[in-house]
């Protein structure tokens, strides 16, 4: 398996930022998360204040999986939702330009012919589709590896942001989160399931179903990460997995989204450990799995809106929030000043 050099947040950075953070003019702690936030970026910027975040960028990660007849819509909405997202009307997209943020997104894995796109979001495709995890693997031998060098490749061209957002596109999705929490953290597959895109009753026995049937087939493969993305996981999910370790590698601070890159970053954390501490997370999602994933790896939500979308959404609501907790530090006055 790879080696990745991780540095560390700036301790000193952070402890600075606490002492003048105590030093404003207000009780101490009074500002709450804000507070926590405003010393996690400057640690991550290593300067206080932290810089402006005024280079936030969303990098959508697209792919179809084989479990998506358990959706609730059928596969071809993940094709008409890059469209979506190419023609700026995506809920990512109206949310993200609220807060000027750009998005981009990355066809990985969805199962089109997209002759009618510009080449840019077909630049790092890896396949078409992936497996149906609960009889078959989702990736092909070596593919898990190329999808994570591809979401590598995508963190380095967008290295210059202040900070980074992974954001998912695919029917499917949950189902195939599912199984990989439910891997990687060994719980059975009734405690991570979730009614993703809306499935309920018969339709949410059949998925729970399907989840601990995939875990069961990939059981004895999942101790290595690459394995468990063979057998369980997705090439989007591969590829998000190497973007969250390049950009802890560059020192490039991440807010992560709900199930999707929460899923990845359990992954991704295996593959580099100590990347976690370059990563936040932007809001709870409605999907059990993501609250596991993020107990494992010791993040707590900024926000808790009851968000379900997926695209990034939930994290782009989270940057006013972290904008807000820089402004704190960078414009408040000292008590120390006070006349």
């Amino acid at each position: 398996m790879p080696s990745f050099d991780i540095p560390v947040p700036d301790a000193a950075a952070r402890a600075a930022a606490q002492e003048r953070l105590d030093g404003l003019v207000k009780p101490l702690g009074a500002l709450g998360r804000l507070e926590d936030l405003a010393a996690w970026l400057s640690a991550a910027h290593g300067v206080v204040p932290p810089r402006p975040l005024d280079d936030v960028r969303v990098v959508v990660f697209a792919g179809d999986h084989g479990v998506s007849a358990q959706s609730a819509y059928p596969r071809e909405v993940t094709a008409a939702m890059v469209r979506v997202f190419l023609a700026g009307r995506s809920g990512v997209t109206v949310l993200a330009a609220q807060v000027g943020a750009s998005v981009r997104v990355a066809d990985i894995a969805v199962d089109w012919d997209a002759a009618d796109v510009p080449e840019s979001v077909t630049a790092h495709k890896i396949r078409r589709g992936s497996g149906a995890i609960d009889v078959e693997d989702a990736l092909a031998p070596g593919e898990a590896r190329a999808a994570f060098e591809a979401g590598r490749a995508i963190a380095a061209e967008e290295a210059g942001a202040d900070l980074l957002i992974p954001g998912d596109m695919g029917i499917g999705n949950t189902t195939m989160c599912a199984a990989l929490v439910a891997a990687t953290l060994g719980l059975p597959a009734a405690e991570v399931v979730g009614t993703g895109t809306g499935v309920s009753g018969p339709a949410l026995d059949t998925k729970t179903a399907v989840v601990e049937a995939a875990v069961r087939r990939a059981a004895g493969r999942v101790a290595d990460p690459f394995e468990r993305l063979t057998a369980l996981g997705s090439a989007c999910v591969a590829a998000t997995a190497g973007f969250l370790v390049e950009a802890a590698a560059r020192g490039i601070p991440v807010v992560l989204d709900g199930v999707f890159s929460g899923a990845a970053a359990l992954v991704a954390r295996d593959i580099a450990p100590g990347a976690e501490q370059w990563w936040l997370a932007g809001h709870r999602s409605t999907e059990p799995s993501q609250a596991f994933a993020l107990k494992a790896l010791g993040l707590t939500p900024i926000l808790d809106l009851g968000l379900r979308l997926g695209e990034g959404s939930g994290a782009v609501q989270a940057v006013p929030t972290l904008r807000a907790a820089r402004a704190i530090i960078a414009d408040m006055g000292l008590l120390a000043d006070l006349a």
